[in-house]
C-alpha cells in the first residue's frame, strides 16, 4: 500500500463586497491607474468596511462556503490551522473563534503566522498531522484584513494590499496524490524591510506611537521586491530539479499575489507558458494569507485529477517556500 498523502479535497472562499479600484485611489494619494497596473498589475482591491467585522468574520464565511459545498460535516473536523497576519485581537486566538463558530466542536485550533508565507506553511503543518495518521480532516484558512493595518495616505502600501479569505480542507490519500514536497526558508534579515513596528513586546502601544504611525505597515519595496524574486524563483525551480519536473509536467503555477512582475520572473525561471499561471492580482490585490486559497477557489474548475500543481509564496520576516501537489479529484465529478 502507497503511504498517507495529504490532498486537497475541498475549497472555499471568501471576499467583502466593496471595492477599492485604482480611480478611488487616485483621489486619495498621489498615484494613478497606469503606475499602479504597470508596477503591481492590480487594478482593485476588496475591503471589509463592515463595523466591528475582522479577520474572523471573513475566516468564517470562507469555512462555511466550504463546508456547504462540499456537503462537510464540521463536526468530523479534527483541526483547524488558521493562516493569518491579522489575528482580531492579540492573545486570544482567532481560529479558535472561528472553529467554534462553525460547529467544529471536535476540532483542536491555533493561529500561524508567517506573513504571505502562513498558508503554504499552514498546508506544509496539516500535511504532516495527516500523513502521521494521527488526523484525518484538518481545514486550512488563510484570512486577512489587510485593511486594518494599512495606512491609506502612503502611497507605498495603500495600493497593494485587500482583504479576503480563503479555505482548504485537507484528508488522507492512498492513491499517491496530495502533497508530494516541500521547500520551506526563512531568514531574519528581512526583519526591518516589511513590518509593522509599534504594538509588540519592543514598542507596545502608546499615544506616540499612534501619532507616528507606528502600527500601520511599513515597507521597503525595492528591497522586498529583490529578495521576492530570488527567493520565490529560486525555491520553484528547485522543487522542479529535485523531483524531475520539466515545464511540460507541471499544470498549473500557484503563486503568492503580491506582484505581476514577480510572478512572472517565477514563472520564466520555472519555464512556464503565460496559460499555466494562476493569476487575480488585478481583481484582490495581495491578501497576504489567502492570496493562494483564492487562487484556488477562483481556478478549481480547471484543475483534472492527477495535475502537478507548484505553489510558491515569500513574505515578510523573510519567509518564503515552494510546495509540488498533485491534485486530487476531477472539479466537475
Amino acid at each position: 500500500m502507497k503511504p498517507i498523502k495529504a490532498a486537497i479535497t475541498a475549497i472555499g472562499s471568501y471576499l467583502p463586497d466593496y471595492v477599492l479600484s485604482n480611480q478611488v485611489l487616485e483621489t486619495l494619494v498621489d498615484t494613478n491607474d497606469e503606475w499602479i497596473t504597470t508596477r503591481t498589475g492590480i487594478k482593485e482591491r476588496r475591503l471589509l468596511k463592515e463595523k466591528g467585522q475582522g479577520t474572523s468574520y471573513m475566516a468564517i464565511k470562507a469555512a462555511e462556503n466550504l463546508i456547504k459545498k462540499a456537503n462537510v460535516n464540521p463536526a468530523e473536523i479534527d483541526l483547524v490551522i488558521m493562516a493569518t497576519a491579522t489575528p482580531d485581537m492579540p492573545v486570544a486566538s482567532t481560529g479558535v473563534y472561528v472553529a467554534t463558530q462553525i460547529g467544529a466542536v471536535n476540532a483542536f485550533s491555533y493561529d500561524l503566522q508567517a506573513a504571505c508565507s502562513s498558508f503554504l506553511y499552514a498546508m506544509s503543518t496539516a500535511s504532516a498531522y495527516i500523513e502521521s495518521g494521527r488526523y484525518k480532516k484538518v481545514l486550512v484558512i488563510g484570512a486577512d484584513k489587510m485593511s486594518s493595518i494599512i495606512d491609506y495616505t502612503d502611497r507605498a502600501t495603500c495600493i497593494i494590499f485587500g482583504d479576503g479569505a480563503g479555505a482548504i480542507l485537507m484528508e488522507p490519500n492512498y492513491e499517491g496524490l496530495g502533497l508530494q514536497d516541500e521547500i520551506l526558508r526563512s531568514d531574519g534579515i528581512g526583519r526591518e524591510f516589511l513590518k509593522i513596528e509599534a504594538g509588540g513586546s519592543i514598542l507596545p502601544p502608546s499615544e506616540e506611537t499612534v501619532k507616528e504611525k507606528k502600527h500601520f505597515v511599513f515597507q521597503d519595496g525595492k528591497t522586498v521586491f529583490k529578495y521576492a524574486v530570488s527567493g520565490m524563483a529560486d525555491v520553484s525551480e528547485k522543487i522542479m530539479q529535485r523531483n524531475h519536473l520539466t515545464h511540460d509536467d507541471v499544470q498549473w503555477l500557484v503563486a503568492h499575489q503580491a506582484n505581476k512582475r514577480i510572478i512572472d520572473a517565477t514563472a520564466q525561471r520555472m519555464g512556464l507558458e503565460e496559460s499555466k499561471v494562476l493569476m487575480n492580482i488585478q481583481k484582490y490585490g495581495n491578501t497576504t494569507s489567502a492570496t493562494l486559497p483564492l487562487l484556488l477557489s477562483d481556478f478549481e474548475h480547471l484543475f483534472k485529477k492527477g495535475d502537478n500543481l507548484i505553489f510558491a509564496a515569500f513574505g515578510g520576516g523573510f519567509t518564503w517556500g515552494s510546495i509540488y501537489l498533485k491534485w486530487a479529484y476531477d472539479t466537475n465529478k
